[in-house]
């Protein structure tokens, strides 16, 4: 059997590390046709890599770029160069095999990536299918070039995101079998997919060109299947996440899904990145707080009816409102995510948000505010900059990124608002701020030890965070 290594280059562990879900994925789809290994660089980031393939001696290495900058215009890390020269250039170094690159970074920037890494080969939109066509082909000496996704030195083939195949026919990621999972159940959390696709239509997002419009749904029995083997190998005190773009929408199935863990008795906690407005209700909060959801993510963008509109979330303001009243009411602990900037965005509708927030979100939860919007290619946010003049066709937007700020809330001007909320409200947080001080985790970590505290860990940190600007430590 021919061997293949699966490498995670993503050693980005703020605000807390997230395991390699989708290489475990692929590990478990190709287990019946190639010996599959993976390396996890996000705590060893390279130092043990080249050991690993002079010993397994694989055949073929894979490299999962997950993310390519911090989408965030304060911070300019750029993640690809640290893939590149903590992993794929040393490798290239010690070995002639085939290299491929993949993950949702590739996937968007296929072509320059291509180019940037000198990679062999490439895989775009999701990897199962495509890279066990691609190897077998490559084993057997036949052309690459046409195979959907697939590119090459010399291009790419046709561009698909049209999915048939049944995702219920997916094994298992088991991603604690297939690493050292124990550094992440410290500070992270077991990522737990309840479908692909997304028929949402914001303007800046690239989740439709990864994923395709569609959904493809688990049943809600796979899924508890799934968290329950888990949970009897891992024991208590694990944390799943659902990692789906948006958990509650197509309606009704995140309600499945929370009656068959409530039905089996699955005493878990569980968490979600993302509860979009629109299909809220008060049944929907009710199955979660009883499956264990001990907290959600919240991604509106925006409070303004103007902003919305322009941004095509697809929900209105009586949608949003609606939700914030239901977490408060079940209080289910609660980040809330805003990105200002796009199309519309002015000091009025600002402050429209900001209202918002005042007067519905709880001053226990968390709020992060944001400015800019990282533009990228094939998304309708890339026409509306085209049109507008912002950037052209000859601009391949890897690096440096570009973001886009409408004509009356520039970067600097909206930056300055986004400062003068936060100093004002003591729940508010800028995108940019992803860690706080080290004193205060320190501190934060010492009262859940002493206290046996189990909520989420941004409850104890905003409560300290009170604490210490009533003490004159932080204004």
């Amino acid at each position: 059997m021919r061997k293949l290594l699966l490498v995670n280059t993503n050693t980005e562990k703020s605000p807390y590390p997230i395991p390699p879900l989708g290489i475990c994925l692929i590990a478990s789809f190709l287990k019946d046709h190639y010996d599959v290994r993976i390396y996890d660089g996000m705590f060893d980031e390279g130092r043990r890599l080249e050991g690993v393939i002079k010993s397994f001696k694989p055949d073929f290495i894979g490299f999962s770029i997950r993310n390519v900058d911090e989408v965030v215009p304060e911070r300019k890390t750029f993640f690809l160069a640290r893939a590149y020269s903590g992993f794929i250039e040393p490798v290239r170094k010690i070995t002639s095999v085939p290299l491929i690159i993949g993950g949702s970074g590739f996937t968007i920037f296929p072509s320059e990536i291509m180019e940037y890494t000198g990679a062999d080969y490439g895989v775009a939109g999701e990897g199962e299918e495509t890279l066990l066509t691609l190897l077998l082909k490559l084993e057997m000496g036949e052309d690459v070039s046409l195979i959907p996704n697939v590119y090459t030195k010399n291009g790419g083939g046709k561009m698909s995101v049209k999915k048939e195949w049944d995702y219920n026919l997916m094994p298992f990621s088991s991603i604690d079998r297939k690493l050292d999972f124990q550094p992440y159940s410290q500070r992270g959390v077991y990522s737990i997919q309840t479908k692909r696709g997304c028929a949402f239509g914001c303007i800046y997002c690239s989740y439709p060109l990864i994923e395709g419009k569609q959904y493809r749904l688990r049943t809600p029995a796979s899924i508890a299947n799934e968290i329950e083997e888990t949970s009897a190998r891992l024991g208590e005190g694990i944390t799943f996440e659902f990692v789906d773009s948006t958990f509650n929408d197509p309606k009704g199935h995140a309600e499945e899904i929370c009656r068959e863990l409530i039905r089996r008795k699955i005493k878990v906690r569980l968490r979600t990145m993302g509860v979009n407005p629109r299909n809220t209700s008060r049944e929907l909060f009710i199955l979660m707080k009883e499956a264990g959801f001990a907290q959600i993510d919240v991604t509106p963008d925006s409070a303004s009816p103007r902003v919305i509109r322009n941004l095509r979330k697809g929900f209105t303001m009586e949608d949003i409102r609606r939700t914030a009243g239901f977490i408060r009411e079940f209080d289910i602990p609660s980040m809330w995510f805003f990105l200002f900037g796009g199309p519309g965005e002015s000091s009025e509708t600002f402050h429209e948000t900001l209202s918002f927030i005042d007067d519905f979100i709880s001053r226990d939860d968390l709020v992060y505010l944001s400015g800019g919007l990282r533009v990228y290619p094939a998304t309708p946010l890339y026409n509306i900059a085209l049109k507008e003049g912002r950037i052209t066709t000859a601009e391949r937007l890897l690096h440096p990124p570009f973001f886009y700020f409408s004509e009356e809330s520039p970067q600097a001007k909206l930056k300055s608002w986004i400062d003068d909320a936060c100093r004002e409200r003591i729940n508010c947080l800028p995108g940019s701020t992803t860690n706080p001080p080290e004193e205060m985790m320190r501190e934060a970590v010492a009262q859940r030890l002493a206290r046996g505290l189990t909520e989420p860990m941004f409850r104890t940190l905003l409560r300290l965070r009170k604490e210490w600007k009533e003490e004159g430590r932080i204004y």
